[in-house]
């Protein structure tokens, strides 16, 4: 259930905008420009002037989504932002995708189409503001010039312009001809946001309807005629390989077409239908060789993570004044060790793609977070230039940062390459998809602290010590101070995130310790720990001062007034400083991430061990709020996802390998056990955030805080499955 404080249709074809009714004849395509893309836009259809939306004669709008709908909201987003500025009838907006192959060919016209890091909205509003404003100012010098009067005289609003002194009026369709002729303009002021009309609004999503009406394709439902159906299998411990396998065993079995290795440590069945295929696979005598990482456990791990803890060489991340002077001739130093599992990413549509590959051409029809490395990962897995290449993109039925990666689509074109001219869907199997995830890094944390005689913090110094995603996918980020990413939210600046706290002494660094379970990025990336290792800390830290927890955040974050405006919103909000129900205690974290400033107040109770959440409130400053019921969603989501994890998200190494291959041993929140949420949205201006991934971090750092408020329990070690709550 949520709480917030504060015109809809169905999708058309995902056809590539070359193809199709999009461009049909009296159609007028129009958006924007930056100048070093002309030459390529002028290289296009005649009538088309560049390339965001097309207005038909019959009114109707597209707009076009070069980023990936995966059921977070940012396609209606994106369409507000374009039509906001182009005074169009939002009742008449409808959508159509971008193919990356199509992006590619246009010079890259419709920029980024990368979807993750919260980026969607906050990475392209300024584009897309500009693309319908110069949209608008050619309707409406079209309009003026078949008039014979000034611009200036004439106005737009709902996709019909107007002549102020004659009362002559004409819409975007009947104009759009006549637009095409006019120039691009170079300067459009876009409105200010407090004028929005569209933008802003809390406007139904566009595609609702498919949803609802069963007509919505997502990536795993692709039917083709002539279709067959793979599912591989690669070796259970990554790094391992294929030893041998016995083809010869299944592929007399009813509706089997072949059986395939496919790569040094994959093999596939490819059957009629996907049952076929998943038997025929499952009866396949292979033998593996596992490698050395055979012998690894959670247990090893565990142990060369203790070991950076109290290593003496780390990369800094974050250092003023002298931390470990200070901390050295301490009286009193306050010591705490945590630690965070591997995750799974565990979404609901398991990994999937389709493609048909020839000799001269290679097409797929692919589930991505990626649509730029997806086609390059299919033209290398084709042998093709990119150009004889596209992926047709899908709908996703939940990512969380999983398809950022592209091998699923390198497996899926290495068997279609050996079945030519057949479409082959490629899926993983469930217990597949969670042993070759790219899980969320384990990591431990140590933080050693002292106060001073006023309980105020004189030097603080936090070790993290574990994986690193950016050495094993981009490792050029790596550099003097280790992986940046590991950072988020702890860092004294930049636009991603900064330490909300000032501590005269302070020293952040980190020990790299890479085992060989593949890491990813998982939804809130390293925000999430960093979140539950420093808010529960300076908890720790509150409690050790024998001060309240909100006014000992306040005194260190005097100069953090961002910051502190969320954490005085959630603490106002669930009732901080008023006595709780009789058995409940509350607790407090907050955090800036991906752009925006996060904060949560939680309410729970621990009644013979057992666990209650009853209220959590969620205060977010993004700087601006495109769509505030998509923010309220988006944020009640997050606190779904971020409390499940704490509960029982877990995944653990035994032999090598990952021990949980299905939701009956990686359990997932259910309905009765979530809080109430109330949200507040608090947009303060001045810069964009993100929504989606933020308010993950401080789900749950809030309840922990408040557990142990309620129980006098520290919990250091998450998931809260694994922890004994009774209170002795």
């Amino acid at each position: 259930m949520t709480h917030s404080s504060h015109a809809s249709s169905s999708a058309l074809s995902r056809r590539g905008f070359l193809r199709g009714g999009a461009v049909a004849a009296g159609a007028f395509t129009f958006g924007f420009s930056f100048p070093a893309l002309k030459p390529v836009l002028a290289q296009t259809a005649p009538n088309e002037v560049n390339a965001w939306v097309v207005v038909q004669p019959d009114e109707t709008v597209i707009i076009r989504i070069a980023r990936i709908e995966m059921g977070q909201g940012a396609l209606t987003g994106l369409a507000q932002l374009v039509a906001e500025e182009l005074d169009c009838d939002w009742d008449k907006v409808r959508f159509e995708l971008v193919n990356p192959g199509s992006n590619k060919s246009r010079g890259n016209a419709w920029r980024s189409q990368q979807t993750g890091g919260s980026r969607s909205i906050r990475g392209s509003h300024d584009y897309l503001r500009l693309g319908g404003a110069q949209a608008r100012a050619m309707l409406v010098e079209a309009a003026a010039r078949s008039w014979n009067v000034p611009a200036a005289q004439c106005r737009a609003a709902k996709g019909v312009i107007t002549h102020a002194a004659s009362g002559r009026t004409i819409t975007y369709g009947a104009i759009a001809t006549a637009a095409n002729a006019v120039p691009v303009p170079a300067d459009v002021p876009l409105k200010d946001p407090k004028d929005w009309t569209i933008a802003g609004k809390p406007l139904k999503r566009l595609d609702t309807l498919d949803k609802l009406n069963g007509s919505l394709v997502y990536g795993m439902d692709i039917r083709m005629p002539g279709m067959l159906v793979a599912i591989p299998k690669a070796c259970p411990v990554q790094g391992g390989k294929v030893k041998s396998f016995d083809a010869a065993a299944v592929s007399g079995m009813r509706g089997v077409k072949h059986v395939l290795k496919v790569d040094d440590e994959t093999v596939a069945v490819v059957a009629d239908t996907f049952w076929r295929a998943k038997t025929a696979l499952d009866a396949l005598p292979i033998q593996w060789d596992e490698g050395p990482n055979a012998k690894v456990s959670s247990a090893t791990i565990a142990a060369t993570l203790r070991e950076g803890l109290s290593a003496p060489d780390a990369f800094v991340g974050h250092k003023a004044g002298d931390a470990k002077a200070v901390l050295g001739k301490a009286s009193r130093v306050i010591e705490a060790d945590y630690g965070f599992p591997y995750q799974n990413h565990a979404p609901m549509e398991v990994l999937s793609a389709t493609v048909r590959w020839t000799a001269d051409r290679c097409e797929a029809w692919a589930p991505t977070q990626s649509p730029e490395a997806a086609h390059a990962t299919l033209a290398t897995a084709a042998g093709l230039s990119p150009d004889k290449c596209e992926v047709n993109v899908m709908r996703i039925g939940g990512s969380f940062g999983r398809r950022l990666a592209t091998d699923y689509l390198r497996i899926a074109t290495l068997i279609a390459k050996q079945v030519p001219g057949v479409p082959v869907k490629m899926m993983w199997s469930r217990e597949e998809d969670m042993l070759q995830g790219r899980f969320h890094p384990v990591t431990q944390a140590r933080f050693r602290a002292t106060l001073d005689g006023q309980g105020n913090v004189e030097a603080l110094h936090m070790r993290i010590s574990g994986q690193s995603i950016a050495s094993y996918a981009i490792p050029s980020l790596v550099g003097n101070n280790g992986d940046p990413l590991v950072y988020q939210g702890l860092l004294p600046d930049g636009p991603e995130g900064r330490l909300g706290y000032t501590i005269p002494n302070i020293l952040i660094d980190y020990a790299m310790r890479n085992p060989h379970i593949r890491p990813g990025f998982w939804r809130g990336v390293n925000l999430n720990q960093n979140a539950v290792y420093m808010e529960s800390f300076i908890d720790e830290l509150a409690h050790a001062a024998r001060q309240d927890p909100l006014e000992f955040r306040r005194r260190l974050m005097k100069n953090h007034p961002k910051h502190l405006a969320v954490l005085e919103a959630a603490a106002r909000g669930i009732g901080w400083g008023e006595k709780p129900a009789a058995g409940c205690a509350r607790g407090l974290a907050q955090i800036m991430g991906f752009g925006s400033y996060v904060a949560a107040a939680a309410e729970v109770s621990v009644t013979k061990g057992q666990l209650r959440i009853h209220r959590i409130v969620a205060a977010t400053d993004p700087g601006y709020v495109v769509n505030p019921q998509q923010v309220e969603a988006q944020v009640a989501g997050s606190f779904v996802y971020g409390l499940s994890a704490m509960l029982y998200g877990e995944c653990t190494v035994k032999d090598g390998r990952i021990e949980q291959e299905n939701f009956d041993t990686y359990n997932v929140m259910r309905l009765d056990e979530m809080p109430e949420v109330e949200v507040i949205s608090m947009p303060s201006g001045g810069f964009w955030g993100g929504v989606g991934e933020p308010t993950i971090a401080v789900a749950a750092p809030a309840v922990l805080n408040a557990i142990y408020a309620a129980t006098g329990k520290r919990v250091r070690q998450l998931p809260l499955k694994n922890v004994d709550l009774n209170v002795s």
